[in-house]
């Protein structure tokens, strides 16, 4: 799928944009929002292959701290960086599955912001994370992402009509259950100490059909991994189809 595994700016889709296009407005929105800027230090949870954290780096000259519990996808975002020529302005590391809950390895107050772009849909302890990215994160500093959540929509309006739909795209592609909304992810950074100042449904009204729509590289992997990846995409346009799954976003202020 690339390198850049997140939704884009759905104007810029409807528009004509390209999915990258599209994923490069959505990066340029909230590094904005996160105020990053060359000397800035932040850090990515959920870095992925790499491509939001190299983007990010070359796009506002900051320093950024790509994190993945996977060393294979480690290895790939550090040559990802090495080819685009920003080794030095970022640094990629493994950490145990269990490591978001306390992200001790940075002191108190270490960052300017803490981004993740659809990555704490698959923490089981959300609020365990919020609460440490808000330690990490010092006075004036933001934390600024993007999300899978789920929501009431047309005739499915109760919580056994949405799980039906959604509780499929969870087991296929290992996301915690119940899926958050929006409201359940700005609670809880309010709680671990956040101001939140943005808080908003980027497919609000109409169904989420961008960025992964084509090319459908999704449906093109072979063997046992293929097999599930397909069952999971089937699940996941089920519920785009039925307006229940939807991408949030947010930025929130360390006062």
């Amino acid at each position: 799928m690339g390198d850049t595994w997140f939704h884009g700016d759905w104007a810029v889709q409807k528009a004509g944009g390209s999915a990258q296009e599209a994923a490069t407005a959505m990066l340029r929105r909230l590094t904005d929002h996160a105020g990053l800027r060359p000397g800035s230090r932040v850090l990515e949870f959920g870095a992925g292959a790499g491509g939001g954290a190299v983007q990010m780096a070359a796009m506002t000259g900051a320093t950024v701290v790509g994190l993945s519990n996977t060393d294979s996808l480690t290895v790939r975002a550090r040559r990802l960086a090495a080819e685009r020529g920003v080794s030095d302005l970022t640094a990629f590391v493994t950490v145990g599955d269990e490591d978001y809950k306390k992200l001790a390895a940075w002191p108190s107050k270490s960052f300017d912001a803490v981004l993740f772009m659809e990555s704490v849909c698959h923490l089981s302890n959300k609020k365990a994370f919020f609460k440490a990215a808000h330690r990490i994160v010092k006075p004036g500093g933001r934390l600024v992402g993007l999300d899978w959540i789920q929501r009431p929509y047309g005739q499915y309006q109760t919580s056994d009509d949405i799980a039906s739909l959604i509780d499929p795209v969870c087991e296929h592609f290992r996301l915690a259950r119940p899926m958050g909304t929006l409201d359940s992810y700005t609670a809880m950074m309010r709680s671990a100490g956040f101001d939140v100042t943005h808080a908003e449904d980027e497919f609000a009204g109409e169904l989420c059909m961008g960025s992964t729509e084509a090319p459908d590289v999704w449906m093109t992997y072979e063997g046992r991994s293929g097999e599930l990846i397909r069952i999971g995409k089937q699940a996941l346009d089920a519920a785009r189809a039925a307006g229940v799954f939807t991408v949030g976003w947010w930025s929130a202020l360390r006062t």
